[in-house]
């Protein structure tokens, strides 16, 4: 028996390995290719792999501890400042967002299946977790602002607790059995404390043994595997005392040591993401392979109207409550949330391993039902919002112009709020706590580090920034920024603040944008005096008005004149200048646009915009 499930086993671990490398290349979700590929192995498919492959038990435990490391790993992500970012959305999507998920859900399957309370209070309970195991890749293909990033992943891991610990105490208090409300709050609660109390058990031990650096010589090995041992070792205790305890227990392990002081950082986090890849591959490819498409397809027309309540009723109508009056979540980022919300591991996990012991206790149909929905809201939302979450949110266009502040003194801060006003995302770095905390207090996206550190910049994201502004009071530090942006990690878009007006001619040796503070205040009071309705206009920028820049690509708009070009751009809106070849002029009607030239608009907020995205659709 053994030799023959090797093979197997080797099998799916080598078909997990080669849909993440296929993922990456087609910049896909994997959880996509996961599933078709245990679809094709398994009974519905191939017949490969079914339930007695593994056993019951054996099923159980790899899914469990695969469980543990993968839950493990999205709670290390999720740092302090990280949790800040979207702290009133993410509440709210974690409590009142997942009672009207449950709730919502239940109410739709009891309406379009027909099945019992109990039954789809369960469904309901399972469909309320999206996970890292989806969020994470999608957010590895779609760059959107720190803000969404962090509702989205903290929401996973949350609610993937939540949910698996609300389905087992639904299970065993109302499906097989009736012990009421009551001893079904109490056995949440129970869960809850038990898996927090293991979780923080198995973090406060691994956090003594990285202190004491028991293996010097070996210690980002050792760091390694203790961490490993930390997310194991919760959930097999928590687990122990209740099941689905070890979730709980796996996500408060994964957030304390995520935001422990601890030695190896990025060893541990890499690691763990290498094994979370690994097995996620063999647990998703293993229950796909136990899906019975044929139960799946009965539902039919109803199954259709249950997805589309689920993913065009329900997650708007969550996301409408969490983001309301929360000014930094832009009206596309919420479209962005409410679209993109698939389902992951603990429900598919979970309504198989429910399934099976609802075979095992004489009631069939109720197993095939709870698999039947689940799997089929898994599927709708992995293909259709998984598999999209890339065209969805070029759509929508939620991908920012990530900026980079090395300041966060009054400048920075200032120029922070202007950009994130046109929608860019900005991330302020500066090592004076004082005003890294007011930055936070701002509600302005701030790391505390040393920005003449490679590191501090490499890690706030300059790989994937298109600007670098070097804001410090400080005219050596800005240039030493300024260098490293430029030469060290290839910054084409570069910008400086010079403080002392003899210190430019530095600047411009280096192919920086220099702006003379003293110039640039003189400047300022001259508008003033001269120009006071155009000075104030500017300055209440992103306050219903615009001014923006762009290079035109759009094949639309060559050749064109600006008198023909003027009744195809939005109203309220002015091409004010041209650039072309160096020379940047105010252009007559009769004007020809040629492809390459630099078009400044000037209008309302909205119709800037969408004049930028017709005349350059890439957004280059």
């Amino acid at each position: 028996m053994s030799q023959a499930l090797l093979p197997i086993i080797a099998g799916i671990f080598l078909l997990g390995i080669l849909a993440q490398l296929l993922s990456r290349r087609l910049k896909v979700p994997s959880v996509l290719f996961l599933i078709g590929i245990g679809v094709a192995i398994g009974g519905s498919g191939l017949g490969i792999v079914d339930i007695e492959t593994f056993s019951e038990s054996g099923l159980s435990t790899i899914v469990g501890l695969s469980v543990a490391i993968i839950v493990f790993d999205g709670a290390f992500q999720l740092r302090r400042e990280r949790l800040r970012e979207a702290s009133t959305t993410t509440l709210r999507l974690v409590t009142i967002g997942a009672v009207l998920t449950l709730v919502g859900v239940a109410l739709s399957v009891r309406v379009f299946l027909g099945e019992s309370w109990e039954l789809s209070f369960l469904v309901g309970a399972l469909l309320v977790a999206t996970g890292p195991t989806v969020i994470t890749p999608i957010l590895e293909i779609v760059d959107v602002r720190e803000h969404v990033a962090s509702a989205m992943e903290a929401e996973g891991v949350i609610n993937d607790v939540s949910a698996a610990i609300a389905a087992a105490v639904i299970f065993e208090a109302f499906v097989v059995a009736d012990e009421g409300l009551f001893a079904g709050a109490i056995g949440f609660a129970e869960r809850i404390g038990i898996g927090v109390a293991a979780g923080a058990l198995a973090a406060g031990t691994a956090y003594y043994v990285l202190s004491r650096d028991l293996a010097p010589g070996d210690s980002p090995q050792v760091s390694r595997y203790i961490a490993l041992a930390a997310a194991l070792g919760g959930y097999a205790l928590a687990d122990g005392l209740a099941s689905e305890a070890g979730v709980a227990a796996a996500a408060t392990a994964g957030l304390l040591m995520g935001n422990f002081d601890l030695r190896h950082r990025e060893e541990i986090e890499e690691f763990a993401r290498d094994v979370t890849l690994l097995v996620l591959g063999f647990v998703f490819i293993a229950l796909g392979a136990l899906i019975d498409i044929n139960e799946v397809l009965e539902l039919g027309l109803t199954g259709i109207a249950l997805v589309a309540v689920v993913m065009l009723v329900v997650r708007p109508l969550a996301v409408v409550i969490a983001t309301a009056g929360v000014p930094r979540f832009s009206y596309p980022e919420r479209a962005f949330l409410s679209t993109v919300a698939p389902r992951g591991i603990i429900p598919a996990s979970v309504a198989t391993l429910f399934a099976i012991e609802l075979q095992a206790e004489g009631s069939p149909a109720e197993a095939q039902a709870l698999t039947a929905a689940v799997f089929l809201v898994i599927f709708a939302t992995v293909v259709l919002e998984g598999g999209f979450a890339r065209q969805i949110g070029s759509a929508l266009s939620v991908t920012p112009m990530d900026t980079i502040i090395v300041g966060g003194g009054r400048v920075g801060r200032a120029l922070a709020k202007r950009l994130e006003q046109r929608g860019e995302s900005v991330v302020i770095i500066d090592n004076d706590e004082t005003r890294v905390e007011e930055g936070r207090a701002e509600d302005l996206t701030v790391r505390e580090g040393d920005g003449t550190d490679a590191s501090v910049l490499r890690t706030a994201g300059i790989g994937e920034a298109k600007r670098l502004i070097a804001a410090t009071g400080d005219d050596d530090q800005n240039l030493l920024i300024a260098q490293m942006a430029s030469t060290k990690f290839g910054l084409e878009d570069v910008l400086a603040r010079v403080n002392d007006p003899d210190n430019m001619g530095a600047f411009e040796g280096l192919n920086v944008r220099a702006i003379d503070a003293s110039t640039a205040t003189a400047f300022a009071i001259d508008n003033e005096i001269e120009r006071p309705s155009m000075a104030h206009w500017m300055d209440e920028l992103g306050e219903g008005h615009d001014v923006q820049e762009c290079t035109i690509t759009s094949e639309d708009y060559v050749g064109k004149t600006i008198e023909q070009i003027n009744k195809r751009i939005p109203d309220g809106v002015i091409i004010a200048i041209v650039c072309r070849d160096g020379d940047e002029h105010v252009p007559n009607a009769g004007e020809t646009l040629n492809r390459g030239d630099r078009v400044t608009f000037v209008g309302d907020n909205a119709g800037v915009k969408e004049a930028v995205r017709r005349f350059n659709p890439q957004g280059t």
